[in-house]
């Protein structure tokens, strides 16, 4: 079936598949191999089909979407598309993650082994004695699934004129906050773990010894991430161990702050003063998802903007509690 010919409705949303995927089933890409088309992907090729452009400083109007019923199918994969670019402008959420868990349900529950830290440096095992054993079985908690979103409280008349452009950046922003919320949500499974290793700050304050004992206590573990609050941040880099010209000079021409052990600090107003989160990023936490991006497409179809929602539904659990580490006291 030719790309042009494809008739595009409702339906395309309802089939436990991604609207692209649905689409990629009745129109391959496969099939414009060495063609003008090649690159473009089903949804792509609709946008083309009724000459939609969606970026730059000559984007259609939002209007060009509900030129006809089949091009207003397509509105609800662009609002879809527009906030995974928001939410992939800034994803501290993928660069804190083990893996991501896709899921049909709402029901989750994770596993959980014996392996203990200790358990890296295995003991040699002499000819007939058994090899030490992994024990594997399902996690005794289900993990907290939570949605995230915004609910869109406008109507048709008031952004039909403006530019998909234009739209596309709010669209954006909203991405951008679930992201940050779903950043929340991790580090909240982390620091709620009751097998996470806790030191306590031995000065009275933060101190580099204190990061070098997380550092040094983790081990086999790695030290890749750092959450800290603003205020803590601006402690940490005024010790002495931050303040040399070598790596001053350093981050002022490159940008590159200067952190311990070379790992990635993000900042997260909800961690307290004098407290630090550390953890391996490689270990420490699963993302769970129920689908992706998801749009009341039917009300965006219709043209029923006003309280349209956008939304995911994500959970997060951790893997190795003693892959991460906290200095100082969070309550």
């Amino acid at each position: 079936m030719a790309f042009d010919n494809i008739k595009l409705e409702k339906g395309l949303y309802t089939t436990g598949k991604s609207f692209t995927q649905a689409l990629e089933e009745l129109d391959p890409s496969d099939n414009y191999k060495g063609t003008t088309l090649e690159g473009l992907d089903a949804y792509e090729r609709q946008l083309k089909r009724f000459d939609i452009k969606v970026s730059g400083s000559n984007s259609d109007p939002v209007s060009k979407f509900f030129a006809t019923t089949d091009s207003a199918a397509l509105f609800p994969e662009y609002v879809s598309r527009a906030v995974k670019l928001g939410v992939a402008s800034n994803n501290k959420v993928e660069r804190i993650v083990a893996t991501t868990t896709e899921i049909e349900g709402m029901d989750y529950r994770s596993i959980s082994t014996n392996n203990l830290k200790q358990d890296f440096e295995l003991s040699e095992v002499s000819e007939g004695e058994a090899l030490p054993e992994l024990t594997i079985k399902l996690n005794s908690k289900l993990t907290k699934l939570k949605k995230h979103g915004k609910m869109l409280v406008t109507s048709y008349e008031a952004i039909k004129f403006q530019r998909l452009d234009l739209f596309t950046t709010v669209l954006k922003h909203i991405g951008t906050c679930i992201s940050n919320s779903e950043f929340i949500q991790a580090i909240g499974a982390i620091t709620e773990d009751e097998n996470i290793r806790k030191i306590p700050v031995q000065t009275g304050t933060l101190s580099f010894v204190d990061i070098i004992n997380a550092w040094a206590g983790a081990q086999p573990y790695q030290m890749t991430s750092l959450v800290i609050n603003q205020a803590m941040l601006g402690k940490l880099l005024q010790m002495e161990e931050f303040r040399d010209s070598i790596t001053g000079f350093d981050t002022y021409a490159t940008g590159n702050m200067a952190t311990p052990f070379g790992a990635e600090v993000f900042l997260l107003t909800e961690i307290p003063n004098n407290a630090v989160v550390t953890f391996d990023k490689n270990y420490a936490v699963e993302k769970v998802q129920a689908g992706g991006i998801i749009t009341e497409f039917d009300k965006l179809i219709d043209r029923q903007l006003e309280r349209a929602t956008i939304s995911t539904i994500v959970g997060f659990s951790t893997i190795y509690g003693d892959a991460a580490t906290i200095i100082g006291d969070l309550d």
